[in-house]
């Protein structure tokens, strides 16, 4: 590693650390119902819009109304934008003529089952792609289906987190707000007003918007190539934001026309993580305690320079395999060498690391570089980020829900072990609250574990539907043995965690792949949710218990210690037998000489 890539992921942590107080304070005065610097101007608009909706703010809602919200409002969201989808050839805005008689060659079809997977991939906050943009969808569908999808997912998860802070900080109560204020204050006060201020900058800095179609050019060797175009910047920037990851581009933020420079590379990894550590503060206001906010901050923060520390290592030290045969510099005292494919030389690769890092950490799913041509062990960081549920930081408000429901399982086994009844922030944890949180982090993992198996073995009959054009499971993948095994882990992963990402060595779009991610999305979404919903409305009717000497301390270094060191343990058990399958068993055969 290099004293100025070392100096860049400091930077950005210091800059986290920053804004981290004053979003978060802007976050609990907005979540509260007090008035903000934008009350003046968008005051009315929020009354508009209740008034349109026929929305009540004052009433309060039980966790079976508010999850009831959500779902209804998530399962029209899903048919909405299905159907924009699938007319996008009879609808306007769409230069190219995408899924009419008028599509340009390599043009890709919108097939009901990809249709499918993206309604539930946006909805659910995933953003998977199984798609090349510019060769699928029109500028409609860009924007009245997937950027309108970017902001209220996000909110939706912004709502959820707060509901479940309700929980925490409520005594004797029976309801945990109202989730269509809450969506409503997330959008208008919040993802708005980020992602403008986000979209200028990026247009000033060359991120393109506009409506034109693409253009044919001549390039400097005589060939002619079109250039895709669309309004870029202002999906850019609410997919970075709300942690939704998905590109206008197949090639994402390595595309120059979504990130053209270090600095809108530098900018964008700080967009991803703001609004997650401005919740964490959020949390210890509402709760009455900074310090338990701060306690989240910290254990998130210590998975976060491990994972980061990690790749970053792995990257630079590069692949031994390719150093022998001169392709690529080996690591020297005086030249630092490393793994650079895959990689954009803009970045280089403590950002990409970086990038990588941040992303999957959070379920944003955005890359500058492909991950399926990291090295074994760069690769098994943010396929381990996956697995550990994505709440090192996290998305917008699924990060903090999500280390809410380790931190219930952290204080239970402290109480195991000390024969005593858990207790967080005052209120006990007792076995719904437990079994509740073990039947969210069951759903994600079996998702994972049973849909990877499934496609890994499974053999379609000859001249099948399924096997047509398509191919069979692993007939789509671009690398064999472990790490063809690991494209196939990562897909369901990135799927069942909502973030988006993939190797990008496995191509995706069949009926298999699009049906079955799509379910694993929407386990990972909503069995992840309700249970920690109902958790928090059984919270939120009970008593605060006075503290007394047998109290566990949650806010100090022995509960951060033990907080990371539960999801860690939890995620490695959970998926040690698989990872060794795919990159642990590959670095070794690397260290042989072989490759995949």
């Amino acid at each position: 590693m290099t004293t100025l890539g070392v100096l860049q992921i400091l930077v950005f942590f210091a800059v986290i650390l920053a804004v981290t107080k004053p979003l978060g304070v802007f976050m609990t005065r907005l979540f509260s119902g007090e008035k903000t610097f934008l009350h003046p101007l968008l005051r009315p608009v929020e009354k508009l819009i209740y008034v349109l909706c026929g929305v009540d703010e004052k009433e309060e809602q039980r966790w079976t109304k508010y999850a009831a919200s959500l779902i209804s409002f998530s399962m029209f969201s899903f048919i909405v934008l299905y159907l924009i989808q699938r007319l996008q050839g009879v609808l306007p805005v769409n230069p190219q003529g995408f899924s009419s008689a008028h599509a340009p060659g390599g043009a890709t079809a919108m097939t009901p089952d990809l249709a499918f997977n993206t309604a539930v991939s946006f909805v659910t906050n995933t953003n998977w792609q199984s798609y090349v943009g510019e060769t699928t969808l029109s500028y409609l569908v860009q924007m009245a289906g997937l950027t309108v999808q970017n902001f209220v997912s996000a909110a939706a998860g912004i709502a959820v987190a707060v509901a479940v802070i309700r929980g925490f900080a409520r005594q004797q109560a029976t309801s945990l707000g109202n989730f269509w204020v809450d969506l409503v204050r997330g959008t208008l006060y919040l993802l708005l007003p980020l992602s403008l201020v986000g979209a200028l900058f990026l247009c000033s800095q060359g991120v393109i918007q506009n409506l034109n179609p693409y253009t044919q050019v001549t390039t400097v060797e005589g060939k002619t190539q079109v250039l895709a175009q669309g309004p870029v910047a202002s999906q850019e920037a609410i997919k970075m934001i709300g942690t939704n990851g998905g590109g206008f581009f197949n090639a994402n933020s390595a595309h120059p026309f979504e990130n053209p420079t270090p600095l809108t590379n530098f900018v964008q990894i700080l967009m991803i993580f703001i609004i997650p550590a401005g919740l964490t503060y959020t949390f210890g206001r509402m709760v009455g305690d900074t310090r338990q906010g701060w306690a989240l901050f910290a254990a998130m923060s210590l998975l976060f320079f491990a994972g980061v520390f990690a790749l970053y290592a792995s990257e630079q030290a590069g692949n031994p395999i390719l150093a022998k045969m001169g392709i690529q510099t080996a690591a020297t005292a005086n030249q630092p060498g490393g793994n650079m494919e895959g990689k954009e030389v803009r970045f280089g690769i403590a950002a990409t690391a970086l990038f990588a890092t941040v992303t999957t950490d959070a379920s944003c799913g955005a890359v500058n570089g492909m991950h399926d041509s990291f090295t074994p062990l760069g690769g098994l960081v943010p396929l381990f980020n996956l697995h550990l549920g994505e709440v090192i930081f996290g998305g917008v408000g699924a990060g903090l829900y999500g280390m809410l429901l380790f931190a219930i399982v952290a204080v239970f086994i402290a109480g195991l072990m000390v024969g005593r009844t858990p207790e967080y922030l005052g209120k006990k944890i007792e076995s719904k609250e437990v079994k509740m949180a073990m039947l969210a982090m069951l759903a994600t993992s079996a998702a994972i574990l049973l849909f990877s198996g499934i496609t890994a073995v499974i053999q379609f009959p000859k001249d099948a539907y399924w096997n047509g054009s398509y191919g069979p499971g692993v007939g789509n993948l671009n690398n064999s043995g472990p790490h063809g095994l690991a494209e196939i882990l990562y897909a369901y992963s990135s799927g069942a965690a909502n973030n988006g990402s993939a190797f990008a060595g496995i191509s995706a779009n069949t009926p298999w792949y699009n049906l079955t991610i799509g379910l694993a999305m929407l386990v990972g979404r909503f069995l992840m949710i309700i249970p920690l919903l109902a958790a928090a409305g059984s919270l939120a009717a009970k008593k605060r218990v006075p503290v007394t000497n047998g109290t566990f301390p949650t806010h100090g270094p022995l509960f951060v210690g033990l907080l990371a060191g539960t999801v860690v343990i939890v995620g490695a058990l959970t998926f040690f037998p698989a990872l060794s399958l795919t990159p642990i068993v590959e670095h070794f055969l690397m260290q042989q000489g072989r490759l995949f």
